[in-house]
């Protein structure tokens, strides 16, 4: 057991990372025709705003919860007189307000890949893969908050922290020796998690590396002159 904690927390989490780095470099640089991401509204336009905003908000929430909850170390809360219990809380009543969020948006979506012909018969096959692979990550998520609602100590909390905090800098003896104290269902989420980083370079959420943040500061594209 303890090699294969290793091997999936100590080991997979380098190989995942290098994957999404390199794999993404290598697509923009070779592929740059495939870097976007492929919209199907004008397919079928049916819920199509409601399930892509909830989907994409509850996402990037999730996203940042987990970024900012994982890798700020305690001492930083605690010097703002947050405990590891008050943050396990704040943690779970986030988490299900984005988690539901996004479990609607993406529900609608995931219908709308596997039942709409048109959508359905555009659709590759790494494209249902990773909508499938985010709806369980996202399940298992959302699963995970009962588990912690029952323990509210913050003690799975904190060790997952200590997990990221020395997977980070370098440490994986040291963050395996953190995971390998939490439950199973956090190990598989944590799995699942960084199957996603895996896969990124090959899906469609290569587009993420393209947000429009200087879109409204883009000169007026000129299409015609008088």
């Amino acid at each position: 057991m303890n090699y294969l904690n290793t091997l999936l927390f100590g080991v997979y989490p380098y190989l995942a990372g290098a994957v999404f780095l390199l794999g993404s470099l290598a697509r923009f640089d070779r592929d740059p025709f495939t870097w976007k991401a492929h919209s199907s509204q004008i397919l079928s336009n049916h819920n199509m705003r409601l399930a892509s905003n909830l989907f994409h908000v509850g996402i990037l929430l999730l996203f940042m919860g987990h970024f900012v909850g994982l890798l700020t170390p305690p001492e930083i809360f605690h010097a703002l007189g947050v405990s590891a219990g008050d943050k396990q809380l704040l943690a779970i009543v986030a988490g299900s307000i984005a988690g539901i969020m996004c479990f609607v948006g993406l529900t609608l979506l995931v219908r709308r890949r596997l039942t709409d012909p048109r959508v359905r018969a555009t659709s590759s096959r790494m494209d249902i893969f990773i909508l499938l692979l985010l709806y369980a990550q996202l399940i298992l998520g959302l699963l995970t908050i009962p588990v912690s609602l029952m323990h509210l100590d913050g003690h799975n909390m904190l060790n997952l922290m200590g997990w990221a905090r020395n997977i980070v800098t370098f440490d994986p003896i040291e963050a395996v020796a953190f995971v390998s104290q939490v439950g199973w269902l956090f190990k598989l989420h944590l799995f699942l998690g960084l199957t996603v980083f895996l896969v990124f370079p090959f899906s469609r959420l290569v587009h993420i590396w393209s947000a429009p943040v200087t879109y409204p500061a883009r000169p007026y594209q000129v299409v015609r002159q008088r």
